[in-house]
């Protein structure tokens, strides 16, 4: 319970009709989740406006309404806030809701488009290992020491979000890693938070639906980094074309890492093997569980971020090397006829290309490499040829399939994959709309050493097919298959 002259501290207002002396129990964006005494806030989304529900809200218990434009029918036993920007709004108000939760622990943010779970997942089990409890928020799953929260978006709402970490105060969490998507960056789920320090992991092409320029899409990362404090640090890639872009205006205090050059937190493979990786970090010589270069960088990105939050290095990179990555990221097992199946959530031309990049430096010899791959429905169409190009020029065989063709028609969005496949390519794919016949396939052509990547819904435990989420499960399909043929 608060009174709604506290909740709207630092909310930027236009005008008050009402008094703010009432209390509120509960805030919402929701009109189908208010109940008595219940702060709704009106926002326009894309697909609806809150305005539309104002009264709606009020039938059901709501007492204070903050909205862009005040209804024409004013009840006068309601508190009508009219502001600017109710997104900003949302987050300022729920900051003070729970009582500034992130001020409360040590708030680490991770963006970039691809190694963002990973990134997040190795700090959580980091400052696990160290001893602390910690909270993990991530497109796999949201966490409190032992216990699993479900994650239904990379980025909670704002509501949803601050509500999580007074939870995770709660209960102790010292410190919290958080995944920070574009779309939570651009819609302020994010907005009021005080976060110690900020991680950038690489932009590529990806969102283009929801961005619409890959400008776009860039400087909204970048407002990440820009709204930081002097007293929080910030980590960057400096191999990307962009890394030191990315810091440009931040007040933060800055670091980079690099493979490839000169840097604070500096790294070098020396081996990059099914057994894992073998660097060199800092001049400490170090053998890690993980695999692959984009990996290599995941680590440095932890590595500096621990010692940025005051841990020795040698400490960091020995609990480092034990440890393994986020459930569906190069998460792979081996048949009993010696078949190598990797599950990853590549779902960017960039990610994909970087996994089978990996896989093809793995390579001992003549071993065919065969890549399961689909496209998601409803989402950015300029990248579906790009994913299927980029597959069948890294592999020897390509199974194009569904992913989760959501409102789509599955064989529309495979016809969209491989309209543009020049002759060679075409000689080496087959499509098949069943994604589960498609991993079949796969491992039914599959010989001895071979390797089989099923790419681009890693984690997830589902397919969502016109509105409905069926059970599926890549790597529980993948080790069914290889029981099947093993018989």
């Amino acid at each position: 319970m608060k009174v709604l002259s506290e909740i709207l501290y630092k909310v930027h207002l236009k005008q008050i009709i009402g008094v703010t002396s009432i209390t509120v129990d509960a805030v919402q964006t929701d009109s189908r989740k208010v109940s008595a005494n219940t702060l709704f806030i009106a926002t326009k989304g894309t697909q609806v406006d809150g305005h539309a529900f104002i009264d709606t809200a009020i039938s059901t218990g709501a007492t204070a309404i903050i909205c862009e434009v005040i209804p024409d029918n004013v009840n006068p036993s309601v508190t009508y806030v009219l502001v600017d920007d109710a997104q900003e709004a949302i987050a300022i108000v729920a900051v003070n809701f729970y009582d500034n939760p992130s001020s409360q622990v040590k708030l680490v943010g991770v963006t970039g488009t691809n190694g963002k779970t990973t990134i997040a997942t190795l700090l959580f089990k980091l400052f696990t290992e160290f001893n602390f409890t910690c909270g993990l928020i991530s497109t796999v799953q949201n966490q409190i020491g032992d216990t699993i929260i479900p994650s239904t978006h990379t980025t909670p709402d704002a509501i949803a979000l601050n509500a999580l970490l007074r939870q995770m105060v709660n209960e102790g969490c010292v410190y919290v890693f958080m995944e920070c998507s574009s779309h939570a960056i651009h819609q302020k789920r994010i907005f009021g938070l005080e976060f110690t320090g900020a991680l950038f992991s690489n932009i590529t092409h990806d969102h283009l639906d929801y961005h619409k320029t890959f400008d776009e899409y860039i400087k909204v990362k970048k407002t990440f980094f820009d709204n930081l404090s002097s007293a929080a640090f910030a980590i960057s890639n400096k191999d990307d074309k962009r890394g030191e872009v990315m810091l440009q205006n931040t007040k933060a205090k800055k670091h980079l890492y690099s493979l490839k050059s000169d840097a604070e937190y500096k790294g070098r493979i020396i081996e990059n093997s099914l057994l894992g990786l073998h660097m060199m970090v800092n001049n400490l010589e170090v053998h890690f569980r993980m695999i692959g270069e984009f990996n290599a960088y995941n680590l440095l990105a932890v590595y500096g971020a621990a010692v940025c939050l005051g841990k020795k290095p040698q400490e960091v990179l020995t609990i480092l090397s034990s440890l393994s990555g986020a459930e569906g990221r190069f998460d792979y097992t081996v048949s009993a006829q010696q078949i190598t199946g990797i599950v990853d959530y590549a779902h960017t031309p960039d990610a994909l290309e970087n996994v089978l990049s990996t896989i093809n430096k793995l390579r001992k010899g003549n071993e065919k490499v065969i890549t399961v791959v689909g496209c998601g429905g409803n989402r950015d169409k300029t990248k579906r040829p790009v994913m299927a190009k980029v597959a069948c020029d890294k592999s020897d065989k390509v199974i194009i399939t569904s992913d989760n063709p959501r409102n789509e028609v599955a064989a529309d969005i495979i016809n969209d994959m491989i309209a543009d496949l020049d002759s060679a390519s075409k000689k080496k794919y087959i499509a098949i709309e069943d994604r589960k016949e498609a991993i079949k396939l796969a491992v039914s052509i599959a010989e001895k050493d071979d390797i089989i990547l099923v790419a681009g819904k890693g984690h997830e435990k589902y397919q969502d097919i016109k509105g409905v989420k069926h059970p599926f499960d890549d790597k529980k399909v993948l080790e069914e298959m290889f029981e099947m043929f093993n018989k």
